[in-house]
């Protein structure tokens, strides 16, 4: 099991280009989250917090929530079609520093022709003729520019957390809601160690700006939905496309490795996911007995 951050693989099989399918390799990750180095709050895992919404075609993601929606398989003719859909659950959101990954029970990398266990699309980087050669990271005919509405959550959007004791920026990329939702969760669990966490916003995407760019990403979360960025950061493999490429650039000395630890611990148990109706029921009444007696009070009336 490979425990993010901590622990990475030696080596890595070629990654999927724009046409290939997902070769094999590095992908899983960890699927517990690192401890240490939370303050101000807490992130633990346990309900959800009264902030679900609509991610679009009839889908809510609850932030905390456990996940588990049931599983389904996309219908003739929409997009997708055959392609299975939901079933991810809190304890499989982590991947690895390898796009593809995060994926339930898949160890391979990539994300050609894969179904959404999560619901929520992979991350779209770059533009048209983005990363030249090695265009796996964006493939436009299958999901879309970064900037695409149809995304479940919205476009892509990105909101940096910078820290207050030492030059350090992280930075975190996913869709609209997804972030909105992490940036609460994370000034509550993370807020004494972030440089101005009342001012951090979401910003929208582009692949024009500078970071998050796909090599300095260190961990993907949420079959590849998700990523967390360090500035600074260039793991040059991710371009390599070698039947045996290197292996993960390490981390760079001297960052604020208490707040990458908080980050990581707060984004894999609170990352708003998809549950089932009953999984959606049992988080509602987390929110205490009045909304229940509520609910039951609709139901008969």
């Amino acid at each position: 099991m490979l425990v993010p951050f901590f622990t990475t693989r030696s080596t890595k099989r070629k990654l999927f280009r724009r046409k290939g399918g997902g070769g094999g390799g590095k992908g899983g990750g960890g699927g517990s989250s690192s401890s240490g180095g939370k303050s101000g709050g807490s992130s633990s895992g346990g309900g959800a917090t009264g902030r679900s919404g609509s991610i679009g075609s009839g889908k809510t993601a609850t932030p905390k929530g456990n996940g588990g929606s049931s599983t389904s398989t996309i219908p003739s003719g929409s997009a997708f079609a055959g392609r299975s859909v939901g079933g991810g659950t809190r304890g499989e959101v982590f991947g690895s520093r390898q796009y593809g990954s995060g994926y339930p029970g898949v160890a391979s990398s990539g994300v050609a022709g894969r179904g959404f266990p999560f619901v929520f699309w992979p991350l779209a980087f770059g533009g048209a003729g983005g990363y030249g050669a090695y265009h796996y990271l964006h493939n436009s005919s299958e999901y879309g520019t970064y900037d695409n509405s149809s995304r479940p959550g919205g476009v892509m959007t990105t909101a940096a957390f910078a820290s207050s004791s030492q030059s350090t920026t992280f930075r975190l990329l996913a869709d609209n809601f997804t972030v909105t939702s992490l940036i609460t969760d994370i000034q509550d669990s993370c807020g004494s160690m972030l440089s101005s966490p009342s001012s951090i916003a979401a910003v929208a995407y582009n692949d024009s700006l500078p970071a998050p760019k796909p090599e300095q990403v260190v961990q993907y979360y949420r079959a590849s939905s998700v990523g967390l960025s360090l500035d600074g950061y260039n793991d040059t493999s991710v371009f390599d496309s070698s039947d045996e490429p290197g292996p993960d650039t390490p981390l760079p000395t001297h960052i604020d490795t208490n707040l990458l630890s908080c980050l990581n611990s707060t984004i894999g148990s609170s990352v708003p996911l998809v549950g089932s109706a009953r999984s959606n029921l049992t988080s509602f009444t987390s929110l205490g007995t009045f909304p229940l007696l509520m609910l039951l009070y609709l139901l008969l009336v």
